[in-house]
């Protein structure tokens, strides 16, 4: 998971400082956004979480998400794991022309998640496990992006994002 996730990075950090563009967000942009979250809905762990859109118009995008999160816990010869992933299509729309932001380096948005998530979970003290709470969700999330390069900056989500309901992270447009 570890190395796909840096193969995106990675690619997309090459193909960003190829294709310099000039505002935040416009039609037919990339963009790919890799982070962590900030706390977890569950008891523990490091949501992981990365998500790819595709500019539509000048003020929609559309794409796909996928979150991870893992922890395992308890005492010597006693210990709990559960592992959750969110895998989903997402929507975003891009606020800055409505909000009148000239500012070519902020990117603000809002948009809906529609997905997957698979929980599971296992208990080595008397070895059952299996999966609860798998299930259709729905999430809602508001961003904002403010890139230090033409193609690279930062970004927040906040909402229903996946196993958290805060995202930090690189963000990546090319």
């Amino acid at each position: 998971m570890k190395k796909i996730i840096l193969l995106f990075t990675i690619s997309a950090l090459i193909t960003s400082i190829c294709n310099a563009q000039q505002a935040a967000y416009s039609q037919g942009d990339n963009l790919l956004n890799v982070g962590i979250g900030i706390n977890s809905y569950y008891s523990g762990g490091i949501p992981i979480g990365a998500s790819y859109e595709k500019g539509i118009t000048d003020a929609i995008s559309a794409g796909v998400g996928l979150d991870y999160l893992s922890d395992t816990y308890g005492e010597a010869g006693n210990s709990y794991k559960f592992t959750a992933i969110y895998f989903g299509v997402r929507g975003s729309y891009h606020f800055n022309e409505l909000l009148n932001i000239t500012n070519d380096n902020i990117d603000i948005y809002a948009g809906a998640t529609l997905g997957y998530r698979s929980f599971s979970w296992s208990d080595n003290a008397s070895n059952i496990g299996g999966s609860y709470g798998s299930d259709l969700y729905l999430g809602i999330y508001v961003g904002g992006k403010y890139y230090f390069s033409p193609n690279v900056g930062g970004f927040l989500e906040l909402g229903a994002t996946g196993s958290t309901n805060a995202r930090i992270g690189v963000a990546f447009k090319f």
